[in-house]
């Protein structure tokens, strides 16, 4: 099967979409599937990743709130792809704009809308916090509108959540499956490295008898980065605690004014190597997690795989993957009950047991399986 993935947001510096289409692209090859990821780039061209496996940028215009990233705004340009490249099916990673110019591309592959966003939760529910969700919906009638259109443009919409899939169905759309992710081999408890905890505690201004946080991901709003510095900066005034960030994003700036009154504090960057990743995530003491907005938790996923207690919100993806003994949650964007979860932690380090982890070509065998489900019928 040749599957053409139209991935509206990746980009070479980003961080979880980046990392799952990488995987997706070798896990595809290893199964025997051709795959074509169109990207918006700065420039056209095609690399190839593994055997059958390629990345072919599309030049586009840089994103206006964060310019690591670009959008497709051309889709006669990205028909022209489709055509090209005359996929058997094709997978849309964003319901936006890109998602309506495959709706309206009048190829014969079959096609699916796969929600690795939720822009809902990602802004709407956290603008209006204050209202309940049910009388958000209705301000943004015309999201769901559109939602619905997509729903019956594509042959299915995929949620790698059930929380997602159900409030997705709640609103209208009839095709929603659910087919969650999975993590990557290397994220395991083997990886847990001593010195590199005595190092970032150090660091810190900390012993090795202090608890080591962790935070991973975008820093972004919707992600709740700041929530995450203030809670540990309070909590770090009552208990030997301190807090290693990763991630790049346009809250940068700001949260390296909020480290900078915080010795507890320590901001990584960007972190390529996902090896060293997954050294980091299964050295930490315990993952924090400021997003309810995520379609699944990749980064909790992979911590609880490592061993590595997290504490979540309580809403979204990352909390549907907590288990009993494996963390705390906390009310979402509350920071006086993240505080009280931070202080509610074990004093000495030691690893939660959360069962043999899903991993990522699982995901994949899944998904493509399903994908030529599709792909039989419509030749039947």
């Amino acid at each position: 099967m040749r599957i053409v993935d139209v991935c509206a947001f990746y980009s070479p510096s980003g961080g979880g979409v980046r990392t799952y289409v990488d995987a997706k692209l070798r896990s595809a090859s290893r199964l025997g599937h051709e795959i074509v990821v169109l990207v918006p780039s700065d420039k056209a061209e095609v690399t190839e990743i593994a055997p059958g496996a390629l990345i072919a940028g599309i030049p586009a215009r840089p994103m206006p709130f964060d310019r690591r990233y670009r959008y497709f705004h051309d889709s006669v340009r990205l028909h022209e792809e489709l055509n090209r490249w005359r996929p058997d099916h094709v997978e849309c990673s964003s319901p936006w704009s890109s998602a309506s110019a495959v709706a309206r591309w009048p190829g014969s592959a079959t096609r699916a809308l796969f929600m690795h966003s939720d822009p809902m939760a990602a802004y709407a529910y956290r603008w209006f916090g204050f209202l309940n969700p049910a009388l958000v919906d209705g301000l943004f009638s015309r999201f769901w509108d559109h939602m619905r259109f997509l729903g019956r443009s594509f042959d299915a919409v995929v949620s790698p959540s059930r929380q997602l899939t159900q409030r997705l169905r709640q609103r209208g759309l009839e095709n929603v499956a659910t087919v969650p992710l999975g993590v990557e081999r290397k994220f395991s408890a083997v990886r847990r490295d001593r010195e590199l905890r005595e190092k970032l505690l150090a660091e810190l201004g900390l012993g090795t008898d202090a608890t080591l946080l962790l935070s991973v991901g975008r820093l972004a709003p919707e992600k709740r980065p700041e929530l995450v510095c203030q809670a540990t900066a309070e909590a770090a005034r009552s208990r030997d605690l301190g807090l290693v960030m990763v991630g790049e994003g346009p809250l940068r700036k700001r949260l390296e004014r909020l480290a900078s009154q915080s010795a507890r504090i320590r901001l990584l960057g960007h972190v390529s190597d996902r090896n060293q990743v997954a050294r980091l995530v299964a050295s930490a003491d315990a993952l924090v997690h400021g997003c309810e907005a995520e379609t699944f938790g990749l980064v909790v996923a992979e911590a609880l795989a490592c061993g590595t207690s997290v504490v979540v919100p309580d809403r979204g993806g990352a909390f549907e993957q907590l288990r009993p003994g494996a963390g705390l949650s906390y009310a979402a964007g509350d920071r006086e009950e993240l505080v009280r979860a931070l202080l509610r932690l074990p004093l000495a380090p030691s690893q939660c047991q959360s069962g043999a982890p899903r991993l990522m070509d699982d995901h994949f065998r899944e998904l493509f399986g399903f994908y030529r489900r599709f792909e039989r019928a419509a030749v039947a």
